[in-house]
């Protein structure tokens, strides 16, 4: 109050020293440098760039191996009923190789423009859109997809003259599109005020607003989102289930050659089901689960941080089911199995010849023994 007082007079304030003056905008180039820094410090981590990029890389290159396998597989395939199972993996594959290259050509683009400021996390702007619109639909496509071949497989292993007669190649690509269709629509809620995307932490990716400022619609969405993935799990389970029992009575029973050679393709691929159904479980019901957990408490503090962390590792353990995808299709072929199974008995017939020559040398042994002991 006093140093106010020194520089003014009767006709006004006087200018201020130039030395104060001085200091005053080194205050404030300071503060601007802080402003910065913490920006800086805000920017998403090099290791997730990294890990991003490998994602990426790999799940492309594993989906392009699968289509090859695919294309291959459905030149040389017979039954309607496995043409059938190979256009729905094909398009489960075509859908994972897609979910890859969209999503994560953005996700590495916001990555080197150095993501999106914390302040602007509830920016609607057209990339975050698309963004979030792509995770949802590339994520309840697989889910879908995997459900209709787990019951297709049920029906063709239960009641094969009604398969048969019900499964053809047009309605199976009617089917397929059905799906995608249903997904699109699920994914373009938001459009129509049903739900909303943000910016997700660190600034790099877009999903259904779930941790802040969450309102009814946003709840009503994340509801649906996490509903329609279990359920699809839940179907697959019991479809496989079922198809896997029936498979299993039909092997107690005997039949004749041709029926065991039929019910050979059908094993084949219920197996593939199973090893699908397990992994989309592993990967995808910890997010799922995550999100209506999420929108039916209020969390703050330390516990969001917490969820923000939580939030980050169920996206990326949901995007390695895209790249498992094709390996469970690559790894339980009947072909990779065979060589599995005669290298195994190999194994195990060449370990029962060691264990009975060493049984044969001994026994002369201890017989000399008990002669000597004689």
């Amino acid at each position: 109050m006093m140093l106010s007082m020194d520089h003014c007079n009767s006709s006004g304030c006087l200018p201020l020293h130039p030395l104060f003056n001085h200091s005053q905008g080194q205050v404030e180039m300071a503060m601007t440098s802080i402003t910065r820094g913490n920006f800086s410090l805000s920017r998403p981590p090099a290791s997730g760039l990294i890990v991003a990029g490998l994602n990426m890389t790999l799940g492309i290159l594993s989906n392009i191996v699968a289509l090859i396998i695919l294309a291959n597989a459905s030149n040389h395939v017979r039954r309607r009923s496995k043409a059938s199972f190979l256009l729905f993996a094909t398009s489960l594959v075509a859908t994972d190789f897609a979910g890859h290259v969209i999503p994560g050509a953005l996700v590495l683009r916001l990555y080197l423009s150095g993501g999106t400021s914390p302040q602007d996390y509830d920016s609607a702007d057209p990339l975050c859109q698309f963004l979030g619109g792509s995770m949802v639909f590339f994520g309840l496509c697989p889910l879908f997809l995997g459900c209709a071949m787990a019951a297709e497989r049920c029906l063709g292993v239960t009641q094969p003259l009604l398969h048969s007669s019900l499964v053809t190649t047009t309605r199976t690509k009617v089917a397929l599109s059905v799906i995608w269709l249903a997904a699109l629509c699920v994914a373009l809620l938001p459009c129509f005020q049903l739900g909303s995307y943000t910016y997700q932490h660190p600034g790099t990716w877009c999903f259904i607003n779930v941790l802040e400022d969450t309102k009814q619609a946003d709840v009503a969405f994340v509801l649906l989102f996490s509903g329609l993935g279990l359920a699809s799990l839940a179907v697959a389970f019991v479809c496989n289930t079922i198809s896997g029992l029936t498979l299993v009575r039909a092997r107690m029973r005997r039949k004749t050659y041709n029926h065991r050679s039929a019910k050979s393709h059908d094993i084949e691929m219920v197996v593939q089901l199973v090893g699908i159904m397990v992994t989309s479980c592993i990967c995808w019901s910890p997010l799922l689960i995550f999100g209506l957990i999420t929108v039916t408490q209020s969390i703050t503090g330390q516990d969001l941080s917490t969820c923000k962390t939580l939030m980050i590792m169920g996206v990326r353990l949901a995007s390695w089911n895209q790249i498992l995808d094709p390996w469970v299709y690559i790894l339980l072929r009947r072909a990779v199995l065979r060589k599995i199974y005669i290298i195994t008995k190999r194994q195990a017939d060449l370990k029962a010849s060691t264990f009975r020559r060493w049984e044969i040398s001994s026994f002369p042994s201890s017989e000399k023994n008990a002669v000597n002991k004689v």
